[in-house]
This record gives C-alpha cells, structure tokens and sequence, in this order.
C-alpha cells in the first residue's frame, strides 16, 4: 500500500475518465483530487502542488499540452510527474514529452499499466526530492562550516588572538587556501544543481562585454604574470553590449581563461571577441598542453576528470555549457595536444 500522503491531480473533462482513474488509484491508497479543466488545474497546483499529475491531452478551451507547458515554465513549483493520457491516434506522444510530460499512456487504459506508472513516476518524484534534500544539507552543512573557518583562519592571520610566527602564518595561508578551493568546489557543485533542476533564475539584462572581458583579465593577470605566460584580450568595437546575465557569462570567460591557465606554461592565451551575423563570438585560445583525443569527446560532462595532472573535478566545463546553453548560445572547442585549445562560445546577440 502507498503512502496516503501522496497527493495526486486528476485532470480529465470526461466525469466516466475521471472516475476510473479515482477508482483505480484509490485502491492503491492515494489521494486523489479531481479536476475538468485546465485553467481550474493550474489554479489548484499553484494553491498546493500535488505529488503526481494525471492529465488529459484533449481538452476544450486550454489542452493539456498548454497545461504541462505552463507548469513546467512556473519557476515556483517544485518538480512535479505528469503523466499524459491521450486516446490512441489522436496525439503525439513527441509532442507531449517536448511540453514537459514524464510519461505517456493512451486509452483505452489498463487499470495494471495505470497502477504501474503512477508508482513508477512517484518513486521518481521521491528520488527527485531526495536529492534536493540532500542538497540542502549541503549548503546548510557543510558551506557554513566552511565560511566560518575561513573566517577565523583570516582573524588568526591578521594576529587578532596573538603574535603569528612566519612559519605559523605560512601554515594558516597554506591552510586558507585549501579551504578556499574546497568552498569554491562546494560552490560549483550547487550552481550545477540549480541549473540541472531548473531553478536557476538569470537576469538578462544589457551590459559592455569590453568592460566585463577587461575585469576578468584584470583579476587573472598576476597568475598569468607569475608563469611568465602573456595573457592579453581584444574585443571588437562592433561589439557594444549584449543582453544577458553578467555574473553568469562573466563566469563563464573566468572559467575559461582559468583553465587556461592551468594547463599553459610558456607563451600565450588570448581572450577574443567579435560579432558575426547576430551571434557574439567569444573565443579562449592558448598555447597549452592542449587536450588528449580520448578525453574530447566526455570534455563538457559533469563530473569529467581528464587524465591530465592538473585535471579538476570536472564541473567547470560543465557549469560553463549549462550557463551557454540557458543563454541560448553553444560553445565548442578545437585542440592539439602539444600546441593548445581554442575554446569558442556562441551567443545570439539579438535574442538573449
């Protein structure tokens, strides 16, 4: 027997469908509310979302493609299951998955089948909020801790609880940095979650690429200056600005260039930037290691550690791409091991 906490709607403007479906999965122990329509539907999952959605295709006035659609554009619900049930022949299955269902069904519906999928699709829903939690427990667990060590360890370096010997403070800045990189990690890990479920909120809003492009070389020019490596910028004066969120793509050309820095010894890295035909072009090369064939085809996965060395935990690309792609743009890349990396980023100037 389920548990009867979990909650599902019903949406159906056939009384005879509805209560089949009431029939069928009250027996399993659900709570089962029952709706008509599709503006009543969204006005109910708004009030208290369900743990399930059952919802028809075929609707007069709002259809259940425009249902799911409205749901899964709502940044305010949390995930919800849909499974669409449609008569046979009378609508695309493609179609239903592209508007944001989880499953389909048609009729006429097996009571078995029906059963089976509400249970797979909740157990869905449990895994799904599982992980949130766990998230949750993250940030709450682990990143304070972290903020409140990186904290003092800064108060006992300035000498705030007594006189730091050289050897002590080259320890607490060896220390400092650890935490640094940890709490950056921790950071990186849940801006790729709030992008893989959706909940990533951008502001698009117009600034100077120049000016932003020139900060993060400004910020990453000592380290660049301290491996000898040439690190310089040029952006077209056709350029102006874009429409975006600037904290985002301005993470986007640190991680790059970063990674640049990584992996180049000797010579140069430059960050260039033009306009083609609408598209911003932003492209990072360097004259680096360059990378291994075997890795290139997994480089933008999450979670991808190449063989090199100095590989990472493998969320930065990744971050990158998620950022790249909710900005409407692609990013790809050309390499040579030996000779370097041109990493390039697309983004359509006039739709962002």
């Amino acid at each position: 027997m389920s548990d009867p906490t979990q909650r599902i709607l019903a949406v159906d403007d056939n009384p005879d469908n509805l209560f089949l479906v009431q029939l069928a999965l009250e027996q399993e122990g659900h709570d089962i509310q029952l709706v008509d329509n599709g503006p009543e539907a969204l006005e109910q999952i708004a009030k208290a979302p369900p743990d399930l959605i059952l919802l028809d295709v075929m609707m007069p006035g709002m259809n259940g493609y425009e249902v799911a659609r409205r749901i899964r554009s709502n940044p305010n619900l949390p995930f919800i299951p849909i499974l669409m049930i449609t008569a046979h022949e009378q609508s695309s299955a493609v179609e239903g998955l592209d508007a944001g269902a989880d499953e389909f069904i048609r009729k006429p519906v097996q009571i078995d089948e029906l059963q089976a999928r509400v249970r797979s699709l909740l157990r869905l829903k449990q895994s799904i909020d599982q992980r949130e939690s766990f998230v949750q427990c993250l940030t709450h667990d682990l990143r304070t801790p972290l903020v409140a060590a990186d904290r003092m360890l800064n108060l006992i370096s300035q000498g705030v609880f007594g006189e730091v010997s050289e050897d002590l403070q080259e320890a607490l800045s060896s220390l400092a940095t650890s935490n640094h990189n940890m709490l950056s990690m921790l950071n990186t890990l849940l801006d790729a979650y709030t992008y893989d479920v959706g909940q990533k909120v951008l502001s698009f809003i117009p600034f100077p690429v120049a000016e932003m492009v020139a900060e993060v070389v400004r910020e990453l020019e000592p380290i660049a200056r301290d491996k000898d490596v040439e690190l310089r910028s040029s952006v077209a004066d056709n350029v102006g600005k874009i429409r975006g969120d600037r904290l985002e793509l301005r993470r986007v050309v640190a991680n790059l260039v970063g990674n640049a820095l990584k992996f180049t010894d000797t010579g140069s890295i430059e960050v260039r930037v033009a306009r083609d035909n609408g598209q911003l072009i932003l492209e990072v090369e360097d004259t680096g290691t360059g990378i291994a064939p075997e890795d290139r085809p997994r480089i933008f996965d999450r979670f991808r550690q190449g063989k090199h060395l100095r590989s990472g935990s493998g969320l930065g690309l990744y971050l990158c791409q998620q950022i790249v792609t909710a900005h409407q743009g692609s990013m790809d890349f050309r390499s040579e091991v030996g000779t370097g990396t041109v990493f390039t980023v697309r983004l359509p100037i006039d739709r962002v």
